[in-house]
């Protein structure tokens, strides 16, 4: 990457290119050796974790919204968006240019609501979520298209919060929750779905999704491809990732695998980069999950900070086991741990369930600020 001369004794640039669960974090543990610049096109961290939490139960949503205005100390939040980077420069959709020493791309990927609230504006994002508590309220039958962990654990909040509410779980595979987990994992979680009256419709591609918005209250009525008919009164996407690397350009664009995925290196350097990361679900490091985001970012602050001052050495980032953590409500669900194995009800609750991680999330915005 081309460089400004800089004068002696200033601090080393470093740019990060979206604020979520791995982003915020290298700005924040950056913050006091970098001139540090965090870009994101929304004013406040959403703590994605605990979105479906939020829309049943809405006093949620002031602890899952926390406003970037709290993160740094030293360096600067630009509600932005870029529009443009070639490994050389980003140029923002303000039309702001920047040519950090150190660039990190970390804009992570899209998910329909309320798994991911694509609302830039957290006042206009919170009244979003209530209108769709609002609508869930009034809702019968709930029809959840995926059955993987967001629609696993949007079936138990909604079952939590509203017993009598009827939801089927819909997908088109065999079986539940895709991926490297144990079959002992998917076991568990089909008994207690069973348990608080989930109904499982597996096996069947729908052949058509449903005419209506997702999150509103209209009649629907579809069919899977063995003609057996699903009714609800609502539904809600559980599918569907859309990476957000539409604005890598050049040698950065060219970096991306046959999946969309850029490609880096054990440092989670952007393969033919000497100073651009990346991190989170746009990176091929790993599976795209929100701890591994985090721990992505914590691991890559650590490694620029070494590079920054000259002290300590930089770590390979190891592609972590599979592991996973599936509430279902505050007091059920199970997972798959690395040093545990399947776990249950109890150990979900403990870990997740209770708190959805949202103490754990807020740890970083503790920048006093009396406009936040």
């Amino acid at each position: 990457m081309s460089q400004k001369p800089k004068p002696a004794g200033s601090r080393p640039s470093v740019v990060v290119l979206g604020g979520g669960y791995g982003g915020h974090k290298v700005a924040k543990l950056l913050d006091d050796v970098a001139d540090v610049t965090l870009v994101d096109p929304s004013d406040a961290f959403v703590h994605n974790v605990a979105s479906w939490r939020a829309l049943v139960e809405p006093e949620w949503l002031d602890r899952i919204f926390l406003p970037y205005s709290r993160l740094l100390k030293h360096g600067r939040f630009l509600r932005d968006r870029a529009v443009a980077a070639d490994g050389r420069r980003v140029t923002l959709a303000s039309g702001t240019t920047l040519e950090p020493d150190y660039l990190v791309l970390a804009t992570g990927s899209a998910y329909p609501f309320p798994a991911k609230i694509a609302t830039p504006d957290a006042a206009a994002a919170k009244a979003e979520v209530r209108r769709a508590h609002d609508a869930l309220k009034e809702a019968e039958r709930v029809l959840l298209i995926g059955a993987g962990p967001v629609g696993l654990e949007l079936a138990g909040e909604i079952k939590a919060a509203f017993p009598r509410k009827h939801v089927t779980l819909a997908d088109m595979s065999d079986d539940i929750l895709p991926g490297p987990f144990q079959p002992s994992l998917r076991a568990e979680l089909r008994r207690q779905l069973d348990d608080i009256g989930v109904e499982l419709k597996l096996g069947s591609p729908l052949r058509e999704l449903p005419a209506a918005a997702p999150a509103t209250v209209a009649p629907i009525a579809i069919a899977t491809g063995s003609g057996e008919k699903l009714v609800a009164d609502m539904w809600f996407r559980c599918f569907g990732v859309q990476l957000r690397t539409d604005y890598l350009r050049g040698e950065l664009a060219a970096a991306r695998d046959a999946r969309g995925y850029v490609q880096v290196d054990e440092m989670l350097r952007v393969r033919g980069q000497e100073r651009v990361f990346a991190i989170g679900d746009i990176a091929d490091a790993d599976r795209d999950m929100a701890a591994y985001a985090g721990r992505q970012g914590e691991l890559l602050a650590g490694n620029l900070r070494a590079l920054i001052t000259g002290e300590g050495e930089p770590v390979p980032y190891e592609k972590q086991p599979p592991m996973i953590l599936v509430p279902l409500g505050p007091a059920g669900g199970a997972g798959q741990l690395p040093d545990q194995g399947v776990v249950g009800a109890e150990a979900a609750a403990e870990i997740k369930g209770r708190d959805m991680l949202a103490t754990y999330a807020s740890a970083h915005f503790d920048v006093t600020d009396a406009t936040a």
